[in-house]
């Protein structure tokens, strides 16, 4: 077979993945219009996005609920299987890849607590016993609490997880920031793109030790 020949036939390969994996879904999906629910993220979401991504939390959470088809994912309380409006807003997209710990697609909705959120960076095993997230101390500052401000956020950390007596824990910025990110991500609108499965509903918590992590 002449070189020509072999150059040929490696270009047609390239060209026929590149039109079957990049271009039709492009074509199919490209202009789909955001669902009519879907918010864009605000600033503070973005900033958190980003802190999200720089913590690596990608590597161990999806934000890909499947259909009941592939997987119980709904019945495991993490929302309908997604669809591709559902990431109108992401760029790039955060689907993941490994779940070691749950899906966070809908983490909004099964827990919208401020506090629980900034505890469960602060410190997992102190909601989840034996939970293998790490902890992100460095996004607090433990301080006096003569030395609180107005527009701090104090974090209620029970005890052994708790600071001494007199001083406090409090939540920087980009922990806040962190934690609006997360309670924005919640698709439990409706689509009509695939059939509804069962969700948890905001304000409820799962029931076991890996799905109580986010």
């Amino acid at each position: 077979m002449k070189t020509s020949e072999v150059i040929a036939g490696a270009a047609g390969i390239v060209l026929f993945a590149g039109a079957v994996l990049a271009l039709a879904p492009e074509l199919q999906l490209g202009r789909q219009a955001p669902p009519e629910k879907l918010a864009r993220y605000s600033p503070a979401e973005a900033r958190g996005r980003q802190t999200y991504v720089d913590l690596g939390c990608v590597y161990c959470h999806s934000q890909q609920p499947r259909d009941r088809r592939q997987a119980p994912d709904g019945e495991r309380g993490w929302g309908r299987a997604s669809t591709p409006g559902d990431y109108a807003y992401d760029s790039p997209h955060l689907l993941g890849t490994m779940r070691t710990g749950p899906d966070l697609l809908n983490i909004g909705a099964r827990q919208p607590s401020d506090d629980w959120h900034l505890l469960h960076l602060y410190q997992p095993r102190a909601l989840t016993k034996g939970s293998i997230m790490p902890a992100y101390p460095f996004l607090f500052q433990e301080i006096a609490d003569t030395a609180l401000r107005p527009a701090d956020v104090v974090v209620k950390v029970p005890a052994p997880y708790g600071p001494p007596a007199g001083r406090v824990v409090v939540a920087s910025d980009e922990a806040n920031d962190l934690v609006a990110y997360l309670k924005g991500l919640n698709r439990t609108y409706d689509t009509h793109e695939l059939p509804s499965q069962s969700t948890t509903a905001p304000g409820t918590s799962v029931s076991s030790a890996q799905e109580a992590t986010p």
